[in-house]
């Protein structure tokens, strides 16, 4: 198939075009201007320049494609103003896939994430039940359960699009980085002088690919698939961290809340101030206030999604950082 795939530039969507390459399929990137094309670079994808949010663009890139990826959005727990999260993740996404469905095309995949899942209290969270409203905290995960909605919406009226539900991934091709990313940036710059008691599901970003190639070419329309793999306190990846880079692991634990404090001093100070992203998101701290453990059997057995060992993704990330001058 020709697959027109969205984001491509960017962390998640690099992995997957890579992937959609690799299982035969030809690749067709949508570029918006201005860019960086770093995770371009070599690859021979043929690009088309636009904006998710531009119609015009979207079409001319849906232009001769049989099925679209959209990966791209706005993962970010902070911006000077959030309209744009929402003009992005939510507003892209329906431009996106209202002229997929006006294109015909045979098969849509929508990169939603897990942050759209319920997590019960002592359990773990499953592709069944979506986030409650509280549970809905920031811009981010807001704008993305709207985009969700818009894709199960369109789903009901006729496209064929399989929303994929990715965890925690890392690995190589993070170029902004990912409020993910950070965290493994921090860790080896050694920025990371205590820890929050949380937790996450982890899982090589090069598996979330895959997954999203799977749910491409078997996943039924309209359904769910948490991409996905271990569950770990953030304690235990910077003790992976520590093995793989050397440095030592924070032994500081500090309460959640006084991590918020020190985030929103820090969001008056570079945020307001210096009118830069602040390096201790209060978003992301809110976040982090009930870990993200999840049930991922659904995608692993159904669509076949692989389970490489979180340890040598957690060492591609290090490595990738490393090679490309970020430490």
């Amino acid at each position: 198939m020709k697959v027109l795939v969205t984001g491509a530039t960017g962390f998640v969507g690099a992995n997957v075009a890579r992937s959609l390459e690799a299982f035969g399929h030809s690749v067709r990137a949508l570029v918006r201007p201005g860019s960086s094309t770093l995770n371009l670079k070599d690859t021979g994808f043929e690009t088309v320049p636009g904006d998710i949010r531009d119609r015009e663009s979207v079409v001319r890139g849906l232009r001769g494609c049989d099925a679209v990826v959209h990966c791209a959005a706005a993962y970010t727990f902070w911006a000077r103003d959030p309209g744009v999260i929402y003009d992005v993740n939510v507003s892209g996404t329906r431009v996106v896939l209202e002229e997929a469905l006006k294109a015909g095309v045979g098969r849509c995949v929508y990169t939603s994430t897990v942050s759209t899942v319920h997590i019960p209290k002592g359990g773990l969270g499953t592709e069944e039940v979506s986030a409650s409203p509280g549970e809905l905290v920031g811009h981010y995960k807001r704008s993305k359960h709207q985009a969700e909605q818009e894709a199960l919406d369109l789903a009901g009226r006729g496209l064929p699009v399989v929303v994929v539900n990715p965890t925690t991934p890392v690995g190589p091709w993070d170029v902004k980085p990912t409020p993910t990313g950070r965290i493994v940036l921090d860790f080896i710059r050694g920025r990371v002088p205590a820890y929050v008691d949380t937790g996450m599901n982890v899982v090589d970003v090069e598996d979330v690919a895959a997954g999203h190639v799977l749910a491409l070419e078997k996943g039924i329309p309209g359904e769910r698939y948490l991409l996905g793999n271990r569950n770990m306190t953030l304690a235990q990846v910077f003790g992976v961290l520590e093995g793989l880079t050397g440095r030592r692991a924070p032994r500081l634990k500090l309460p959640t809340w006084m991590a918020i404090a020190a985030g929103y001093v820090d969001q008056v100070v570079e945020g307001m101030v210096l009118r830069r992203e602040p390096a201790i998101p209060v978003e992301g701290l809110k976040v982090s206030r009930k870990p993200m453990y999840v049930d991922c059997r659904k995608a692993v057995e159904t669509l076949g999604v692989p389970q490489s060992p979180v340890e040598g993704a957690l060492e591609k990330a290090v490595r990738w950082f490393r090679e490309h001058g970020y430490d």
